[in-house]
């Protein structure tokens, strides 16, 4: 990581944020906003490897600059950081393009941790936040693969999704174009009902694929 975006409309929650983000990434360059629009502009002028996005900024929701970094530098790892544990904020997060979400309120340390965690594939998930998760799969079916309707080769995709594998990547690991993983990782995501790496990575794992 060397580029590092925090976003948060309180700048005494960045002066707090700071610090664990420089003790995860001591190298990385951090660059601050405190405003959906300033968040906007840095995102077109500025290339992120991690963005820390706020969902409640005073001029707007998160969720919009979640979605435009998704779209516009696919290759940030957006990680919500906010306050807001309950579904709806979770999963309108997710949806939105969101591969980790965490609270504030959790100590310090456990922070640190998650953020290395990155580097591993490991999705950045408040201990709270992937309970919810958990028990959301839990009661939406039968978590079997043959249920899910995957194929085979969807499930190893998955499997390698989840592990944090960059899609390239696993078209070499599969011997298959990257716009082939591409088709697949569409249609995991459409069969499964997810739309990030964060929930591909709870599904994988209540599968028994990692």
């Amino acid at each position: 990581m060397n580029q590092i975006l925090l976003v948060d409309d309180m700048p005494e929650v960045l002066a707090l944020l700071g610090p664990s983000v420089a003790s995860a990434f001591p190298h990385a360059q951090q660059t601050l906003a405190t405003n959906l629009a300033d968040g906007r502009a840095l995102v077109h002028r500025h290339r992120f490897d991690l963005a820390l996005v706020d969902l409640c900024l005073g001029d707007g929701n998160g969720q919009d600059l979640i979605a435009l970094l998704t779209q516009v530098q696919p290759h940030c790892t957006v990680v919500v950081s906010t306050i807001y544990g309950d579904d709806d904020h979770l999963f309108s997060a997710l949806q939105a393009g969101a591969q980790g979400y965490v609270l504030k309120d959790q100590p310090p340390d456990l922070l640190i941790r998650q953020l290395q965690g990155i580097a591993d594939g490991h999705p950045p998930l408040s201990p709270a936040i992937a309970r919810r998760l958990l028990r959301h799969f839990q009661h939406t079916g039968p978590d079997a693969a043959e249920n899910l309707s995957l194929s085979a080769r969807e499930r190893e995709v998955l499997g390698l999704l989840a592990k944090g594998v960059r899609i390239v990547d696993i078209a070499q690991a599969l011997e298959i174009s990257r716009f082939t993983v591409g088709d697949h990782v569409k249609a995991i995501y459409r069969k499964l009902n997810i739309g990030s790496r964060a929930e591909a990575a709870l599904k994988a794992r209540s599968l028994g694929l990692i």
